[in-house]
């Protein structure tokens, strides 16, 4: 039983409960204000993700990037081994003097190609051919100006002035440099390439190449390129193709794509087939 004078107590606090419930739940929570015109915290910038520049680079095409070794030589022709295939380097005026024990490390940008002949042991350049379209230096007087892939360079004429006047501005050029950035002779220098196995492991072989299929012959599709025709064994995932159909070959390391579109391919259209356990050459 309760005692009387207990009674009020109880129903006061009970009202004061209640009241207290009504405020929780029709205006919530009480926290300190915040100022309406307080400043963020800070950010840390280094959190902050910086846009891929290289990333969002196009690549070029056509783009190749190989290694060679030297497997067979005849007059005026050099037969290389590269980790996708044979690399054949053919001219009338140079190419004489490569051994077994050269290596020939091969680049090409679009209009533009590298050729450099070195010592398999220390890496030092016996030879260095430029080609590309005949481009006059900018700043610096009988000079001409190439591709790369160490960025544009400039390269003075030397004693081949003679000779480099029969060609004009644009004119498709082949010349042999020096260390000193000098040229010292103007050649004919070509190359064919035939792909016919996927990069094994390790290679840092690079390809990109665009062109309409120009013949199916056995297991090979003969590509026409801007850089020639070139000879692409089916076995590494060439999907069936007709004769006049565009398509791409990609090559970055081991990873191997043929495109039947110059667009974003299905799943249909590409083709990843395994690398190729062959030794790197």
């Amino acid at each position: 039983m309760i005692l009387p004078s207990i009674r009020p107590v109880r129903f006061l606090l009970g009202v004061l409960t209640l009241s207290a419930m009504l405020t929780w739940a029709l205006a919530g929570p009480s926290f300190p204000a915040l100022l309406d015109n307080a400043e963020p915290a800070p950010t840390d910038s280094t959190d902050q993700t910086e846009p891929d520049s290289v990333g969002s680079q196009e690549i070029a095409d056509p783009s190749i990037t190989l290694r060679g070794s030297v497997w067979r030589t005849k007059a005026g022709i050099v037969f290389l081994r590269t980790p996708i295939g044979t690399l054949t380097l053919s001219s009338k005026s140079t190419l004489k003097d490569l051994k077994a024990s050269h290596e020939v490390r091969f680049w090409v940008h679009e209009r533009h190609s590298v050729v450099d002949i070195v010592k398999k042991s220390d890496g030092s350049r016996i030879h260095r051919y430029l080609a590309g379209p005949m481009t006059p230096g900018s700043d610096v007087p009988n000079s001409l100006q190439w591709w790369t892939p160490d960025g544009d360079e400039t390269t003075h004429v030397g004693t081949q002035q003679a000779r480099l006047a029969a060609f004009q501005e644009g004119d498709p050029l082949t010349v042999e440099v020096d260390d000193s950035r000098t040229i010292i002779g103007v050649h004919d220098l070509q190359y064919d390439l035939q792909i016919s196995q996927v990069p094994p492991a390790g290679s840092d072989a690079h390809v990109v190449l665009s062109g309409s299929v120009s013949k199916l012959k056995s297991n090979f599709v003969f590509l026409r390129t801007p850089v020639g025709v070139v000879m692409v064994n089916s076995k590494i995932g060439v999907p069936h193709v007709k004769v006049g159909q565009p398509m791409t070959v990609r090559i970055d390391g081991q990873r191997v794509t043929v495109d039947l579109d110059r667009g974003a391919p299905s799943s249909q259209d590409q083709h990843v087939p395994a690398p190729s356990s062959a030794p790197n050459p």
